[in-house]
């Protein structure tokens, strides 16, 4: 109990600094590709479940539930029909370690597609295309430090490719699970702190402009252009869970969790999840943002299903969610299809 006590104030410090430098951020970030969800459950639910998600399906989530799994390894892989055409590809596989804990290797890709270049001297197009490329890979670690209390991290490393020029670093994830709050069955907490690290900077042979200095007999040289580094997306998330069961067959969760960004509005998302005999599931969600108009908002409402079969102690489980956006004309979709071996 102690470690956990330190873990949290740890967590609540840094947290509490981020919230109030949030003011004189706003908008100026990047790589904002890592607030992209990814699996379908969790989206369904509206992004709102930070304590009942398990296995490699929590590490986008919540890394500390990555252990708070039964079986001894753990496969997923989810497309995500993004805006504006845009497609996510995300893959993650987590393995047991018994004592020791839990670790998962998972990547994520954003398909953009191609864009008509243009230049300075040719601002209609050169007639040459590009296709931007965003890749994230992560490596991460999670153990139970009692029966009630999980820690987990991930480290990622970012890289965007624009053209001819790339940005690339480091970003960490840390969370805390703490479950039968209170001393009540099925209640969770949990604490997530995202995103943190190193500014990136783009560098590369895009940079370097042609063009004549007024105060030089030189004619037309190279200059290169420095670029401004930026930080990352930094995300606070505190979230409580309530498993409720009915009966053998019937369980319902509920998920209630609050946002704060160094770089956007504070949000809060609520979700709930019916369970049948562990083989039918029906997902909502809803997302509200502060300070800004629901039509301005990129979606808030979210539903969806999810199939699980199990044969031979091998679980198979296809998920999918809905989410109907405000400010684009086509809507996302997400589907997932998850491995489990115990």
């Amino acid at each position: 109990m102690k470690k956990f006590n330190l873990i949290l104030m740890i967590i609540m410090f840094i947290a509490t600094g981020l919230s109030f430098a949030q003011s004189s951020r706003n908008g100026t970030e990047g790589a904002t590709e890592l607030l992209i969800p990814v699996g379908a459950r969790g989206v369904a639910m509206g992004n709102a479940d930070l304590t009942n998600s398990h296995g490699v399906d929590a590490l986008f989530w919540n890394p500390a539930n990555l252990v708070r799994t039964n079986n001894n390894v753990d496969v997923l892989v989810s497309h995500m029909n993004y805006i504006a055409d845009i497609g996510v590809q995300y893959g993650a596989i987590g393995v047991g370690l018994g004592n020791f804990g839990s670790m998962a290797f998972s990547i994520k890709s954003l398909g953009i597609g191609d864009i008509l270049k243009t230049t300075i001297r040719n601002p209609d197009g050169t007639g040459q295309t590009f296709s931007p490329q965003y890749t994230t890979i992560g490596l991460s670690y999670a153990k139970m430090l009692s029966d009630r209390v999980s820690v987990g991290a991930n480290f990622q490393y970012v890289s965007e490719t624009i053209d001819l020029v790339s940005a690339s670093g480091l970003s960490m994830d840390f969370g805390v699970t703490y479950s039968n709050l209170a001393g009540i069955e099925g209640f969770s907490m949990a604490i997530v702190l995202k995103h943190i690290g190193p500014d990136l900077q783009f560098d590369g042979s895009g940079l370097w402009v042609k063009a004549t200095n007024p105060n030089q007999r030189r004619g037309e040289q190279f200059y290169k252009i420095n670029s401004a580094p930026f930080s990352l997306p930094t995300v606070f998330n505190i979230g409580l869970g309530y498993d409720f069961v009915l009966n053998n067959e019937n369980n319902i969760t509920f998920a209630g969790s609050f946002e704060n960004h160094n770089n956007y509005s504070d949000q809060y998302r609520v979700g709930m999840e019916y369970n049948y005999d562990n083989l039918l599931f029906f997902r909502s969600g809803y997302l509200y943002t502060t300070d800004v108009d629901k039509d301005d908002t990129l979606y808030d409402f979210s539903v969806g299903f999810g199939l699980n079969y199990e044969v031979s102690g091998v679980g198979f489980m296809l998920d999918y969610a809905y989410l109907p956006t405000n400010v684009f004309n086509n809507d996302t979709h997400l589907i997932s299809v998850s491995l489990g071996i115990k």
